[in-house]
């Protein structure tokens, strides 16, 4: 494994960030930071192996927890510990005056969240909410026809997640990670992220209804498996599975349009494009050599960029909400049996 050695500034111009959280996903971004030329100063894990192991690996400090007095010392957090605290840790940052970049989801429930939009807007701070796919380019072409319409107006739309949980951290024991216990905000709903890419794709959603539970023999608190239909405020309807039990991985979005259908599948490794006026299909390969790192570099470059102001999140707080949001409804939908409105409140 190459190793990633920190080498830390005085320059009072480079930017001083603070990593939470150094399980794997914590790692990937100090590593993804050296990459672009801005190492964190600190990293902050409670766990003293993960410290030691970032210590080791990068060459940077690791602390067992932020004071006040160190938030306030730095320009912007990268928020990557479980979701149960994204929200608290959030705010810390805010109230010290530091730029966010948290890790999906936002919150694990709406009670204060509303009020973290107009403290950043007030101090002129950054909030971005991890979204790694959006800088992969098979959603960014899925994106862009979309946006110019190619398939004429949506009608329904499908997308599907599915991935056996013991195998996505082979080191740990599956009955310990955060996606297995309730109380660290685990479950496939709070884990998934097709939320947030759908409502990218067709907006906001109007109405939420859910079937959810732990169907499979998995030793977990969590649901591992559910099916959720969405009514859109543009009139489409869709639908969503998500599971914790595939044994082949599994993610898939589909469209369907009066003037077409626009299909993506993670095992095709292509956008496929038919259009009715051409009657003809038009597929767009993604690259045979494609790094999927890449597109988590490219999402830490937009956020930097984004702190540097030359770019605008490209999933700020306000959507962060809206996404929490339509999770929360359909859990209550699952729980109550009944199809659940949503406010649009934000």
């Amino acid at each position: 494994m190459q190793q990633w050695r920190a080498v830390l500034s005085s320059d009072p111009a480079v930017r001083r960030l603070a990593v939470l959280g150094c399980g794997s996903v914590g790692r990937r971004h100090i590593r993804n930071l050296m990459h672009l030329k801005s190492p964190p100063c600190v990293a902050i894990d409670p766990n003293p192996e993960s410290r030691a192991l970032v210590e080791r690996e990068f060459g940077i400090p690791a602390k067992d927890r932020l004071t006040r007095t160190a938030f306030e010392e730095c320009d912007a957090v990268i928020i990557s510990s479980p979701s149960s605290l994204h929200f608290a840790q959030a705010k810390s940052a805010v109230d010290a005056g530091c730029h966010v970049f948290v890790e999906k989801p936002l919150a694990t429930s709406l009670d204060g969240l509303a009020d973290l939009i107009p403290a950043l807007e007030t101090k002129r701070l950054v909030g971005f909410v991890g979204s790694n796919w959006k800088f992969h380019p098979s959603f960014q072409r899925m994106k862009e026809v979309l946006e110019k319409g190619l398939i004429g107006k949506i009608t329904s739309a499908r997308c599907q997640f599915g991935s056996y949980l013991p195998n996505w951290r082979p080191w740990q024991d599956y009955r310990q990670a955060y996606s297995s216990r309730a109380d660290l905000g685990g479950g496939i709903l709070l884990d998934s992220h097709e939320f947030d890419y759908m409502m990218w794709f067709l907006g906001p959603i109007q109405e939420i209804g859910c079937f959810s539970g732990r169907v499979s023999s998995l030793e977990i608190e969590t649901e591992d498996t559910a099916s959720v239909i969405m009514r859109f405020a543009n009139g489409a309807v869709a639908d969503m599975h998500l599971d914790y039990t595939q044994r082949v991985y599994q993610r898939n979005f589909e469209f369907f349009g009066e003037a077409g259908t626009l299909l993506w599948s993670v095992r095709d490794r292509a956008v496929s494009l038919f259009t009715a006026n051409d009657n003809n299909w038009v597929e767009w390969k993604e690259p045979p050599d494609y790094d999927l790192n890449t597109m988590y570099v490219e999402e830490m470059r937009h956020f930097l960029e984004c702190i540097d102001g030359t770019a605008k999140p490209i999933t700020n707080f306000k959507h962060g909400y809206a996404v929490v949001e339509a999770i929360l409804a359909a859990k209550e939908s699952s729980a109550t049996g009944r199809a659940i409105r949503l406010n649009g409140s934000l």
